[in-house]
């Protein structure tokens, strides 16, 4: 299947031949048909999957069909928890829409008010909002979202994680003429996930597309067995300089692992950038500007600082620390293996990180393999993971029931 099987504006499929994406992904090729007829869409999508494209293209379609009128503020309005993953989508619609006459609008947190202020006053047809600066606008009276008539929302699990929903419900109330609806998120698991789409959507078409087997092929994962935290460092330093591993995410569980072994690493002659959850935005872009130019091809983070990320070439992703579920681990390494490239995930593994390891094996259906550095082979063996204990005053009254023999 190509996009142009698709009823696009040959202008789209230009700019996506220009940006080299020839033929569309699963969920691409589910969602654009609903979509362009203007179905309401609930969507669980990895990330990787080419999400962004399912929606930024039906509603580039819909402004070119639906030309405005008159000037005003957002047609269509896409929100999205992180202001790193509200820029990578105005960027990827501003390619899309090289030859359109659209006018394409970006707010978000951790910026001057003053230029989203003066954008407000102009004519916008497409908004990326983060929900908590749209929302202050909506307060003052600056938006309005009387116009909106399509309302997307993007990674729509973590927005809820970030405590977003009631903001994202007061919005939608406030679009009461929106014509058309798309959810998008990395799991329709749980409640969360179901009530929101329940309160936004009207009889929407469900898509249910895991990473295609061809995509998980692509990411080759192991794990290196550590001693301890030193071990586990010097693991780490031996990969990242061998020649084989070029642009590279080490995730962490803190910030204050991140300081710590940004000193570690520069100490050790290997150059990094890193991103904490309590950066101004300004060193934030900074230190992605850095990283996605090739200035250094080191990046550290923790989940949180890291979401929105997307950038391509990635070659690996490291777990220095491993994370707490399985579900954060499968986002974790989805950031390599992008665009059709291979790519690779290494998890370093301490004892006390071997019941996770389990949970992972469990989630993604593979066990993940282990591998060992000469010179530095772990000294102790692997770590067992406990059974489940058994309840003894379960076990005693199951034993007090069984019927006692007769005496002959």
């Amino acid at each position: 299947m190509l996009f142009e099987d698709f009823d696009l504006d040959p202008r789209l499929l230009d700019s996506l031949k220009a940006m080299g994406h020839l033929s569309p992904t699963t969920v691409q090729q589910q969602t654009l048909p609903m979509a362009m007829e203007q179905r309401d869409i609930l969507a669980k999508a990895p990330t990787g999957t080419g999400k962004t494209a399912s929606f930024l293209l039906p509603a580039l379609q819909h402004l070119i069909d639906f030309p405005r009128r008159f000037n005003g503020q957002a047609r269509i309005l896409i929100l999205t928890p992180t202001r790193e993953l509200a820029s990578q989508i105005h960027r990827y619609a501003s390619h899309l829409a090289t030859d359109l006459d659209l006018d394409i609008g970006i707010i978000t947190g951790g910026v001057p008010y003053g230029p989203q202020e003066e954008q407000l006053e102009e004519n916008i047809d497409l908004l990326i909002a983060t929900p908590g600066r749209l929302m202050e606008y909506l307060d003052k009276g600056q938006f309005e979202a009387t116009e909106v008539e399509m309302l997307i929302i993007d990674e729509a699990g973590r927005m809820l994680d970030m405590g977003f929903s009631s903001v994202v419900e007061t919005i939608a109330i406030e679009a009461q003429g929106r014509k058309q609806n798309m959810l998008f998120s990395a799991t329709l698991e749980g409640s969360g996930v179901a009530r929101f789409a329940h309160v936004l959507l009207e009889d929407p078409v469900t898509i249910d597309v895991d990473s295609p087997r061809s995509e998980k092929a692509k990411i080759h994962q192991w794990i290196h067995l550590a001693d301890n935290n030193a071990h586990k460092f010097a693991l780490l330093c031996n990969l990242l300089q061998q020649e084989s591993v070029k642009r590279t995410i080490v995730f962490v569980k803190t910030r204050e692992v991140v300081a710590s072994l940004e000193g570690l690493l520069l100490k050790a002659g290997i150059p990094c950038a890193f991103l904490r959850g309590d950066m101004e935005q300004k060193k934030r872009f900074q230190a992605l500007s850095k990283f996605s130019k090739g200035d250094v091809n080191i990046l550290l983070a923790t989940d949180v600082a890291a979401r929105g990320i997307d950038i391509d070439g990635i070659t690996h992703v490291i777990n220095f620390d491993m994370p707490r579920s399985a579900d954060a681990y499968v986002h974790r390494i989805g950031r390599t293996a992008r665009a059709g490239a291979k790519g690779t995930a290494i998890s370093l593994v301490e004892a006390h990180d071997m019941r996770i390891v389990s949970k992972i094996e469990r989630y993604i259906e593979q066990p993940l393999k282990r591998r060992f550095i000469d010179g530095l082979r772990p000294t102790h063996k692997e770590a067992k993971v406990p059974g489940k204990k058994k309840d003894k005053n379960k076990s005693a009254a199951k034993k007090s029931k069984k019927p006692k023999k007769k005496k002959k």
